[in-house]
């Protein structure tokens, strides 16, 4: 089993990324997934959000606003470390569920955004950044419909470009169409699949 650790800013076309090695046959633990599946409707976690922050954190239907709330937390860390106190235990423990059901010869990738943030390169065999210009970042989250003061406001909480680029063995370039991306996936799939945890 290789372990590689997936992350980049956000707007830098992670997911993306994620997609296409699961696409190739990787096992992929999406940290933001399972951090939904820790808040959603009727688990202990929402009820443990709304008790830390509020009902106004919840839509008309009784689910989670995560706009709302993620404006709340994108200001203030110390909101945001409230917030991942309640979710990254279960994400924890859903992770190794995963990983425990994976084949002994799996690439098993783990999309985690915070991977720099906290200090979680060392438990990977290969860590992988997506990089991509500020600029790109912003125009990819605008595409979305994501205003910009909330944009910047959600890189700044983020580790900056620099300090991902210092733990990555891997860089993807994203800031060029889909299929620049592609390629370069594919060339970082085979070397995985060939057993390598070498700088790629």
């Amino acid at each position: 089993m290789i372990t590689v650790g997936l992350t980049g800013g956000i707007g830098s076309g992670k997911s993306e990324v994620a997609r296409l090695l699961a696409d190739r046959g990787a096992v992929v633990v999406d940290a933001d997934a399972l951090a939904r599946e820790a808040v959603a409707v009727g688990t202990p976690g929402l009820a443990a959000v709304v008790a830390e922050f509020g009902p106004e954190v919840l839509d008309e239907q009784g689910a989670l606003d995560r706009a709302r709330l993620g404006a709340v937390v994108f200001a203030d860390p110390g909101r945001r470390e409230a917030l991942e106190a309640i979710v990254h235990p279960y994400v924890g423990r859903r992770s190794a569920e995963l990983v425990a059901a994976a084949p002994p010869d799996a690439v098993v990738v783990y999309d985690v955004p915070l991977l720099v943030e906290k200090r979680l390169e060392d438990g990977y065999d290969v860590v992988v950044v997506v990089d991509a210009s500020e600029e790109t970042r912003l125009a990819r989250l605008a595409a979305r419909g994501t205003p910009e003061a909330d944009a910047r406001a959600r890189m700044a909480a983020q580790s900056d470009r620099a300090a991902r680029l210092a733990v990555a063995d891997v860089v993807l370039d994203n800031d060029g169409d889909l299929a620049a991306l592609v390629e370069q996936v594919d060339r970082l799939w085979a070397q995985l699949r060939g057993g390598s945890a070498a700088r790629v």
